[in-house]
């Protein structure tokens, strides 16, 4: 692998180190009640409120229709996840140091399938966070379910929930983006030893 498609490998594997500053993900509930919209900010290894008092109101709010405690240190993926991107990293430089292509194939599928896991475990905890209700709830409405969208927008009932990729989705996409690159450009280098 030339030069040049290693440096970009061992650029986008730095660059992850940036998802520990910015959100992952987050969830808005924009309601008449609350004009300015209230929030879930979902990071590597925590989940907070977009604004100072969000995630205590959201659980309050949760508490009246029989939704469990969001708790963030009880939440084992937001432990695991900053070792996955730890490892992501240490991958990627190993891949760009030693300019194996299979090395950068298996970190950009890798991505994949952790990027599909990820989503499929992100969706089962909103499934089990909006269908698994307190039976002893304050508010009771017959076959109502409470599960955000996983991406979009969806009504439930005054509240508009909005879920969405944030900062930290990107820089990852980024990534994967620029392993892809270095891959063309050095492939299309091949035959031309000027091209290092």
């Amino acid at each position: 692998m030339i030069v040049r498609s290693k440096i970009i490998i061992a650029f986008a594997s730095l660059l992850l180190l940036l998802t520990f500053l910015f959100p992952l993900w987050y969830i808005n509930l924009e309601a008449p009640q609350y004009p300015e919209g209230i929030g879930l900010e979902i990071w590597i290894n925590q989940i907070t409120g977009q604004k100072p008092n969000d995630l205590t109101n959201i659980n309050g709010l949760n508490h009246y229709i029989g939704m469990k405690t969001i708790v963030p240190n009880a939440i084992p993926e937001l432990k695991i996840m900053p070792f996955i991107i730890i490892f992501l990293i240490l991958f990627g430089l190993i891949a760009a140091f030693t300019g194996k292509r299979f090395l950068v194939y298996s970190w950009i599928a890798l991505f994949i399938i952790l990027a599909a896991v990820g989503l499929y475990d992100f969706y089962m905890w909103e499934y089990d966070y909006g269908h698994n209700l307190n039976p002893h709830a304050a508010i009771k409405i017959p076959g109502m379910a409470y599960q955000p969208p996983l991406i979009g927008s969806k009504m439930l009932l005054n509240f508009n929930a909005i879920s969405m990729p944030d900062i930290s989705f990107y820089i990852l996409v980024i990534a994967v983006g620029l392993a892809i690159i270095a891959l063309i450009i050095d492939k299309k280098s091949k035959g031309n030893p000027e091209n290092v």
